[in-house]
């Protein structure tokens, strides 16, 4: 359903661009636009987890680096994973977050064709997460919170990513976050598909935004696993228990963020507000606890998870 929807309202918006930019602008015409515009946005309710998942890779959905802008300040990026590389698609480094100093890092897919291949359209290889875990460690020497935001397709899965090492690097990732001694907290904004998004989401507190999914692989992958048929994509999202609600359900997630009707890019300055109030929420809570109580917290917490949630993956 609301990829027809979608799809309709991209063609008014197109139209509305074009009439802005006639010497004569027919602002009624513009208004009878907007107006349906708005009809269209109204419908995008009661959604399926199919619908979610489109929404959840929507292009025009607000990436990290739009999140960093709005959110955080005094931004100084960090690169290279000190063994001689820079993985594109994993963004991150030090800032200030309400006037306290963090790390902050996380998935980047890029906003165009040229970004999107520069960043491997968000699947990192080994060197993204060692770039990662290198950003953390030095979080924790320096006592600093650390908040990652998840929006990734999966791990890179190519021959050169197991032969440098991709399972080992994600593998090093959760064992290092499970121990982490200083407060971390991870915001599933997208796609969460698998180790990929696992390597950087082992918190204290787990977010979602309200059209986010986070699952053990991607629909289509899950599916061609268990039918030998890609094109069952659609069956597979209602199967995997993939939403936000689904997953607060059996206590994977903390907390939903709530969205803009249609989805975050619909309006997104309203996103960086919720996600800012519920990252500070979480951080004032975890920032009155000692180094051992965070990691034990951190061990409670995974280990809370529903049984029924992991005996289904």
């Amino acid at each position: 359903m609301i990829k027809e929807i979608d799809a309709k309202i991209s063609e008014i918006e197109a139209s509305i661009e074009q009439l802005q930019k006639e010497e004569c602008v027919d602002e009624a015409q513009i208004y009878v636009l907007r107006r349906q515009r708005h009809d269209l946005i109204r419908m995008c309710k009661n959604l399926d987890a199919h619908d979610k998942v489109f929404l959840a890779r929507h292009k025009k959905r607000p990436k990290i680096t739009e999140y960093i802008d709005n959110i955080f300040e005094d931004f100084f990026e960090q690169k290279g994973d000190a063994l001689g590389k820079d993985d594109g698609s994993i963004f991150g480094g030090i800032a200030t977050y309400h006037g306290m100093p963090v790390t902050v890092l996380g998935h980047r897919k890029g906003n165009d064709l040229n970004e999107n291949l520069k960043c491997n359209f968000g699947m990192p290889g080994p060197e993204g997460y060692r770039k990662a875990l290198r950003m953390m460690k030095q979080a924790e020497k320096f006592g600093r919170p650390i908040i990652t935001f998840i929006d990734t397709p999966g791990a890179y899965p190519g021959l050169e990513a197991e032969t440098n090492g991709q399972s080992i690097a994600i593998a090093s990732n959760l064992a290092k976050m499970s121990a982490l001694k200083v407060p971390v907290i991870a915001v599933v904004t997208g796609e969460g598909s698998s180790g990929g998004a696992l390597a950087i989401g082992v918190a204290n507190s787990v977010l979602m935004l309200e059209n986010a999914v986070y699952s053990i692989l991607s629909p289509e992958g899950y599916a061609t696993i268990l039918w030998k048929d890609s094109t069952r994509a659609d069956e597979a999202c209602n199967m995997m228990k993939l939403t936000a609600q689904d997953l607060k359900g059996f206590n994977v997630v903390d907390d939903i963020i709530p969205e803009p009707v249609g989805g975050a890019h619909i309006n997104p300055k309203v996103v960086y507000k919720s996600v800012d109030k519920y990252i500070k929420k979480e951080l004032d809570k975890l920032v009155k606890m000692g180094p051992d109580e965070l990691a034990k917290h951190r061990y409670k917490k995974f280990r809370s998870i529903d049984s029924d949630y992991m005996k289904m993956i």
